[in-house]
């Protein structure tokens, strides 16, 4: 593949600015707030029951897993930073990256799920000067890597767990029912993508941009053929690039993404062993409750919801019903989504403000030494 070939356009031309900055207004984190916060507030008034609260005796041991549960949503964001860093050839301090992250979370919690932040990473990385073809390896690269990642994770529980992963009781397939169509079909969905786009970063690029330019044509695509046909030019640019990397770079930037996807999910057992009075889970359950999360993410995917906001917090009590008894699974729904969602809502309400005025200045500051 030669770059040459590659065309001469603008390779973020289909990123608007506009497009992005709908998704970092402060504002945003109203209506998420209210729909999430409204959900659990009714769930509440339904089943919350105190004495199933009266029987933890033991504080000590409440916070203690309820700050596992916050350490590894810590950790999380140390893996993201981390790969943040590696697939920009280290372009960004560990700072730097962090603080990235939280404006990339925050533009996803804001969104909907089924649309996630990729315009705004497209943004971010723009806006601090990194080159555009780098800006584009490192987005798709991105989308990539956690797709395939999750797909795999949850291939993998499946085959060592069975169909009790996607929900309490299920013991044959079976007794598949409305969640476990949308899981499998979501999944499914997700792996055709992930091929995709794998085949095409790594191994034939030339052919997908065809089946991309290829599928713009068609009417019902209409409103998106602008996005497919730039899709389409950006992943051979792309595929230049991660041509070139070592193997160390897909090491890193796979234990990264594995890690931040592990730990993510590992916070739901500490809260469970936060709330729940007398349960010792087995390693094997364990592994349930972590592959229920991923489960309940895949479902929560096609949310039309800011951030699956109100759809994360009603699914969370179905999903986990064999281990947290009904009185209390809102509240624990509660706890669960202020240390992973409304965190970001808080922290990106602090440091966007901080971003614009940081890269404001720093432009001004270049633009005075050209004079």
């Amino acid at each position: 593949m030669n770059p040459k070939e590659i065309p001469h356009q603008p390779l973020t031309h289909h990123h608007d600015d506009k497009s992005a900055l709908k998704y970092l207004k402060v504002s945003k984190v109203i209506l998420p707030s209210i729909i999430g916060l409204g959900v659990v507030l009714w769930l509440m008034s339904r089943q919350l029951d105190i004495n199933e609260l009266s029987k933890l005796k033991n504080s000590g041991h409440t916070i203690f897993w309820v700050l596992m549960a916050m350490v590894m949503y810590f950790l999380r964001h140390l893996f993201y930073s981390w790969r943040l860093r590696v697939i920009t050839d280290y372009a960004f301090s560990w700072w730097k990256s962090m603080q990235l992250i939280v404006i990339w979370e925050f533009s996803t919690a804001v969104s909907p799920t089924s649309v996630g932040g990729s315009a705004v990473a497209f943004f971010l990385l723009a806006k601090e000067k990194l080159p555009g073809a780098k800006t584009i390896t490192a987005v798709l690269y991105s989308m990539v890597i956690d797709t395939i990642f999750l797909v795999m994770a949850l291939i993998f529980l499946y085959i060592a767990i069975g169909p009790v992963m996607i929900r309490p009781g299920m013991e044959k397939f079976s007794e598949i029912d409305g969640f476990g169509i949308t899981f499998l079909t979501v999944l499914a969905f997700m792996f055709t993508y992930g091929s995709i786009f794998f085949y095409g970063l790594f191994i034939n690029p030339r052919a997908i941009k065809r089946l991309l330019l290829f599928v713009s044509r068609f009417p019902l695509l209409k409103r998106f053929r602008e996005e497919l046909r730039s899709t389409a030019f950006d992943v051979v640019t792309s595929a230049v690039k991660i041509k070139e990397k070592p193997l160390s770079f897909h090491i890193k930037a796979f234990i990264a993404t594995a890690g931040a996807w592990t730990v993510r999910f590992l916070a739901i057992n500490c809260l469970i062993l936060a709330f729940v009075s007398g349960i010792s889970p087995e390693i094997f359950d364990h592994f349930i409750i972590l592959s229920r999360g991923m489960a309940m993410h895949t479902i929560e995917a096609f949310s039309p919801t800011p951030g699956a906001s109100g759809v994360a917090e009603y699914l969370f009590g179905g999903f986990f019903s064999d281990y947290i008894p009904k009185g209390i699974s809102s509240l624990i729904a509660l706890v669960w989504r202020l240390i992973g969602y409304y965190s970001y809502l808080i922290a990106g309400v602090i440091i966007i403000p901080m971003w614009f005025r940081q890269v404001s200045l720093k432009n001004r500051v270049k633009k005075g030494s050209e004079k």
